[in-house]
């Protein structure tokens, strides 16, 4: 019964990580037009960077993310059946029916990641206090 409760607890964690990115990314945008401050702060938008880097890595090399393997080795390890693939497509299958090759995937990330990073452009993090770079 742990072993249940660890992979529901790895897929909440997944699942925030994920949340993090795409709303992190929609939130730039919107504060961006809204003048809310905190979106230019540098902690939130280089961790927002660093999060979306690592998506988009382990994309490019083939790599599955280690949260998906962990929480497959929960539910193995709980008699649960497992999926096959990422968590990420695994869920766009079951919630939004996308049966997409990997590679599709990976085109995804990388412009998601592209976006993150036309975010640090046009809407630049505060590098000091203050109201520099706004």
């Amino acid at each position: 019964m742990i072993y249940r409760y660890l992979a529901d607890i790895t897929v909440a964690i997944h699942f925030g990580y994920v949340a993090f990115v795409v709303v992190g990314a929609i939130a730039t945008l919107v504060g961006a037009m809204r003048g809310w401050r905190w979106i230019r702060n540098r902690w939130f938008r280089g961790i927002h960077l660093a999060m979306i880097l690592v998506v988009v890595l382990e994309a490019w090399v083939g790599m599955t993310c280690p949260l998906t393997t962990l929480e497959q080795d929960f539910r193995s390890a709980a008699g649960e059946q497992t999926y096959q693939g990422d968590f990420i497509a695994n869920w766009m299958h079951e919630v939004m029916f996308f049966d997409l090759d990997p590679w599709a995937f990976t085109v995804g990330y990388t412009l998601f990641g592209a976006l993150v990073v036309a975010n640090l452009v046009f809407v630049p993090p505060r590098w000091r206090g203050g109201d520099q770079g706004r």
